[in-house]
């Protein structure tokens, strides 16, 4: 997470240039022969969840997918671990070098709060590819840092929100108040006006820092979701992890709709029960970022630097998998027409509100 790097590289088509990890191995450290020692064991990837742990029907279970389809496709053995409650930055860098010096290659930090524990533990393993999703910062040859334009995905969501609602009225629930989530607020906001200038956005964010919960608190979730729902938002959209559910759970309570993020949460069993009232889905595909890196190691060319998953790229996206969807006029084919003008370069989506 974090500001995107000024030198942007697109697409998956991104040149990669891990191939100068073995430039950084002269001299070999203990670190180096521990890696050495396991890397017989086939023993695949690792990740390290991000705040809300698996089972958020989000963005670490899309992690977790990636992995999985690693393990089938290479016959690894990997490992995910989950952060423990208000974990610190030494306890991140104990987990991921624990990780890399047991033989796991890539290790990858799901989130943006993983950073300052990716750049120390690439720095005593450099012979281990690291990876991190949502920060463009780290800036060492045997680190990947894999971002999404969240902005453009969310543009899309604003779209199908103004084309959806009757009370011109929808609202944005944000996890955290930081750079990462103003992106989907941007993109959301700007989809809605330019798509319908007369309505309005109702917007909040449950905390400022993820330590106060702001992405594992379906109940600060709910609270808000409701907050706008008696202001009249009939649509809402968050971008909050697992409190993403009590915005699911609290729109669908008053019939209205909710519109999820990072996964498809319409096709996600725990929200089975809500399913006719989420709209759709902002989908950022994190297992394709997870399964990449996992995939370029195994193919000894790892990636390196930024990796930059858009809409043209298929990084970003919105489902149709409601039949609600395609149902109400006008919807699915504003959808389509805006993402071909982002894809053309007809649209710019802003990155702040």
């Amino acid at each position: 997470m974090g500001p995107s790097r000024t030198s942007r590289l697109t697409q998956m088509s991104v040149a990669v240039a891990g191939l100068a990890l073995a430039a950084t191995a002269c001299g070999g450290t203990s670190a180096d022969k521990a890696s050495d020692d396991a890397k017989d064991k086939n023993l695949g990837l690792a990740i390290s969840y991000d705040v809300g742990g698996r089972g958020d029907q989000s963005f670490n279970d899309a992690a977790y997918e990636g992995m999985v389809k690693a393990d089938k496709e290479f016959g690894y053995k990997s490992d995910d671990q989950e952060p423990s409650d208000g974990e610190s930055d030494a306890d991140k860098i104990a987990r991921l070098s624990s990780l890399a010096k047991k033989g796991y290659n890539p290790v990858i930090g799901v989130g943006f709060a993983y950073a300052p524990a990716v750049k120390a533990a690439a720095a005593k393993y450099p012979k281990t590819t690291f990876g991190i999703i949502d920060d463009s910062t780290i800036q060492a040859k045997n680190v990947a840092d894999l971002v999404f334009s969240e902005e453009q995905g969310s543009y899309l969501a604003g779209v199908a929100a103004a084309k959806a609602t009757k009370s011109k009225t929808v609202g944005y629930v944000g996890g955290v108040d930081v750079p990462l989530i103003h992106k989907f607020e941007a993109g959301f906001v700007q989809g809605v006006k330019d798509t319908d200038p007369k309505v309005k956005v109702l917007t909040q964010y449950l905390t400022e820092t993820a330590q106060e919960g702001g992405f594992s608190s379906p109940d600060k979730g709910k609270t808000a979701a409701a907050a706008q729902l008696e202001k009249g938002a009939d649509v809402i959209y968050h971008a909050a992890g697992l409190s993403g559910q009590g915005v699911i759970e609290a729109a669908a309570a008053k019939k209205k709709f909710a519109i999820g993020v990072d996964s498809d949460q319409y096709q996600q069993k725990p929200l089975a029960k809500y399913k006719d009232y989420i709209l759709t889905s902002a989908t950022k595909d994190v297992g394709r970022a997870v399964y990449e890196l996992a995939k370029s190691v195994h193919d000894k060319k790892p990636l390196s630097g930024v990796t930059r998953f858009d809409l043209k790229a298929g990084g970003v996206g919105i489902t149709d998998t409601n039949p609600k969807y395609k149902e109400i006029p006008g919807l699915a084919e504003a959808v389509d027409k805006a993402k071909q003008d982002i894809i053309d370069g007809k649209v710019e989506v802003a990155t702040k509100p």
